[in-house]
């Protein structure tokens, strides 16, 4: 079935017709499924690649199928030690995270073990959970709370657990941990810096006075900020805090305004809850003109190519040739628009 298409100004019913075809349907993208799955034959493709590749599509699909009906249900990764005690303050601050954000409407989502994993799900309680649990030859058995609860997911590899970690949410929050932690950390930090995941709330929740991650501060600022290697507004993209009442306010303060962002073609196009002044706009381009690569930041109309969203086709939208280098300077903007507009 054709879904509603808001109509660009001036554009012509043939015209809308020419570009919906422009998105790829359901069944060219399964046909090229199915093509790249019988060049693996001609590829005399092994065994082993084989095996790989066959159980994480059956992973990932059946990973899709979950996650579908909560598409339009915000929702937060908690990241942490499946060792964590329940009497330790970090079990107990991620359980109050979790609650809270439960109680904010929003879905708790963590890899369904133990420690600071158990705790938020704890709070969120099960009904708000979702889990990824990964199947190891020495742990884990997923927690009480999401134990054989239709949202969860059990999965072999790592690298399929992660992308769903990331994908299907709209938040990450990351307790304190050991080398999986820092791995999930440092991941989505990268694929958020690097664009290749969109815009979305980062951060770090020690327990009350903890040092975890204010001593993995001081790294990053020592280590790779003083050394050139991250940029000053790269800092912008995540939050450190030893509060779970900041954290929380942190996420719900991210969207407060700010709903989504898409690529059309050069264009980037933020959608926003409240549209901005002209004023505010014309700010936006003499503080944040770095972030255009041609052009300038302007308010535009729903894209004609942004059919497949039509739960968002009503919200404001600003547009811009966007530079895909200064992602934490877009993180900056982002933060304004939400200081400036969430009293409006």
């Amino acid at each position: 079935m054709s879904k509603k298409h808001v109509t660009h100004p001036r554009e012509s019913e043939s015209e809308v017709i020419e570009h919906l075809s422009e998105l790829p349907q359901h069944s060219e993208l399964i046909d090229e499924i199915k093509e790249t799955a019988d060049k693996l034959g001609a590829d005399g493709a092994t065994r082993g690649d084989l095996k790989i590749l066959s159980r994480a599509l059956r992973e990932l699909r059946y990973a899709f199928k979950v996650f579908t009906p909560y598409r339009r249900n915000r929702k937060v990764t908690v990241f942490g030690s499946a060792r964590t005690k329940p009497e330790a303050a970090e079990w107990k601050q991620a359980e109050l995270f979790g609650k809270r954000m439960a109680d904010e409407g929003w879905m708790v989502v963590t890899g369904a073990g133990g420690g600071i994993m158990e705790a938020a799900h704890a709070g969120s309680g099960r009904e708000m959970a979702m889990g990824l649990n990964i199947l190891l030859p020495f742990e884990q058995e997923a927690n009480p709370i999401i134990e054989g609860d239709d949202k969860l997911v059990n999965l072999k590899y790592f690298f399929t657990r992660k992308l769903l970690f990331v994908k299907e949410v709209h938040a990450v929050v990351s307790c304190p941990g050991g080398f999986g932690t820092q791995d999930e950390a440092f991941e989505t930090l990268t694929l958020v810096q690097t664009g290749k995941r969109d815009l979305m709330p980062m951060v770090f929740l020690d327990k009350p006075g903890g040092t975890y991650w204010s001593g993995w501060m001081d790294y990053i600022k020592a280590e790779l900020l003083e050394r050139g290697m991250i940029s000053p507004s790269d800092l912008s993209l995540f939050k450190v805090t030893d509060s779970a009442e900041e954290a929380v306010d942190e996420v719900l303060d991210f969207y407060s305004v700010y709903n989504s962002m898409r690529f059309i073609r050069d264009k980037l196009i933020v959608r926003l809850h409240r549209e901005p002044s002209d004023q505010l706009v014309e700010r936006l381009n003499d503080e944040f003109s770095d972030l255009v690569e041609s052009g300038k930041i302007e308010k535009t109309a729903t894209h004609r190519l942004e059919a497949d969203d039509e739960h968002l086709t009503h919200l404001p939208r600003l547009s811009f040739t966007f530079n895909r280098r200064a992602v934490g300077r877009l993180r900056e903007m982002v933060d304004l628009l939400n200081k400036e507009l969430a009293d409006g």
